[in-house]
């Protein structure tokens, strides 16, 4: 670690405007904003604008047990290249991160491998609610519909055993709202009508809206009566804005988490990539995208997270019914929301608080989220001005659906407790630290 570092003529964001300035970071910190202090190391950013780093709160590592699809130092690396500082991994991993044992052999992965900071979070089963008060994280997955795994939560009585923990132990319940009732009974359906091989655009039919909209419903109700923070994923309908919109007026501990596939794809992808963007839930329709962009608006939208869940190309060409659901997203997340800045879909501001301030808050992350002296220098550098096409892919999955498209606006330094992540091109292996929390 260079004991301090100078990011010289940058611009930050203050009060929702940009400003020249200079940022000291020592030892890990920033120490100053503004002032050009002398430091051993020097970043010339010629008026480039400075981030806090990206929290992504939903990102599938794979380790332990699919590791040849991603591990703690791939994805680590290429959450780095895409101005991702802090990640928090998904607890469907094999075994489960469902026990305490597991739970601490999943940490000890990460800290050996993980080259950005990283969290953790618990997997709630039926009968583990136990342990989800014993488990030393801040937030639990609850998985309401069949994904990739077997973690499963589907009967009201373990559905509120585990958000009754949760809130007893002060965790966030994150939630796949899918309804698994609701899933089987089209999946069967479907199955019925098809032969063995069906097209990519059935995934949509099969987890249709009404299945995501049963689950939203479900789990308002019970949180309605239990008050626990209750966060859902990668919500991705019109109807699931329109319930959402709704109970966060009633409650101030209901969160919603969109996805960037969910934002800048539909169903018509299916044309052209078929399994490969096969992910749970699915991809929508063009009005449920516009309904998504409108929560981000006016403020139904909490956080934009990637949902990154990589697999080998040779298992997502396999026919409808082989193929895993998921896609990664750590390397273009930032990429897509600044080329989306430029195109003035949004403004600079909502993407660091979707992605930096609201993560941090949400899950009472300490120094973290912000640009404020005394807090840790987990900072990206990115250049509005720069066009290019994504081509290379550090993830495992070497394959991405937006790879031909020319975006503008790109992270090209990334600063990871005062270190150098990620620097125009090249990724160096520091070293991230488990995240903590107030």
């Amino acid at each position: 670690m260079a004991s301090s570092l100078l990011i010289k003529h940058c611009r930050i964001l203050d009060r929702g405007k940009l400003k020249e300035s200079h940022i000291f970071i020592r030892q890990g910190k920033i120490k100053s904003i503004g002032k050009a202090e002398r430091a051993q190391k020097t970043i010339e950013a010629e008026g480039n604008i400075v981030i806090p780093g990206l929290i992504d709160c939903h990102v599938h590592f794979r380790q332990p047990g699919g590791e040849q699809k991603e591990d703690f130092y791939s994805g680590s690396r290429a959450a780095a290249k895409g101005g991702i500082t802090s990640i928090f991994d998904m607890p469907n991993t094999n075994p489960a991160t469902t026990t305490l044992a597991a739970l601490k052999q999943k940490r000890e992965l990460a800290k050996r491998h993980c080259i950005v900071n990283y969290g953790l979070h618990f997997g709630a089963t039926p009968d583990n609610a136990d342990m989800v008060r014993k488990a030393d994280t801040k937030s639990v997955k609850i998985y309401m519909g069949s994904s990739t795994g077997n973690l499963l939560v589907n009967t009201p009585e373990a559905l509120a055993r585990i958000f009754m923990a949760a809130k007893q132990s002060g965790k966030v319940c994150m939630v796949h709202a899918e309804d698994e009732e609701c899933l089987r009974n089209l999946k069967e359906m479907y199955k019925e009508q098809t032969a063995n091989h069906a097209e990519a655009e059935l995934h949509t039919k099969i987890r249709d809206s009404s299945c995501a909209a049963k689950a939203i419903k479900d789990a308002l109700r019970l949180q309605a009566k239990i008050g626990n923070k209750l966060y859902f994923c990668h919500t991705s309908t019109k109807e699931e804005m329109a319930l959402l919109r709704k109970a966060k007026q009633r409650s101030t501990k209901v969160f919603c988490e969109v996805t960037p596939h969910h934002l800048f794809l539909d169903v018509r992808a299916y044309r052209k990539y078929g399994n490969f963007v096969k992910v749970n839930p699915p991809l929508r329709h063009a009005e449920d995208r516009e309904a998504l962009w409108k929560g981000i608006a006016d403020g139904t939208v909490d956080t934009i997270s990637t949902d990154h869940a990589p697999h080998l190309p040779e298992e997502k060409g396999q026919g409808y019914w082989d193929a895993p659901s998921g896609m990664p997203g750590v390397e273009t997340m930032l990429p897509l929301l600044l080329d989306a800045v430029n195109k003035g879909k949004l403004s600079l501001t909502k993407v660091v608080e979707l992605t930096a301030w609201n993560p941090a808050k949400i899950f009472g992350i300490v120094n973290k989220g912000y640009i404020k002296v005394g807090y840790d220098a987990d900072l990206v550098l990115a250049d509005m001005n720069l066009s290019t096409r994504l081509e290379s892919i550090e993830s495992k999955s070497k394959w991405s659906p937006f790879q031909d498209m020319i975006l503008q606006g790109w992270p090209v330094v990334t600063i990871i407790n005062g270190d150098i992540a990620y620097y125009r091109g090249a990724l160096y292996n520091t070293r991230g630290k488990p995240v903590a929390f107030a």
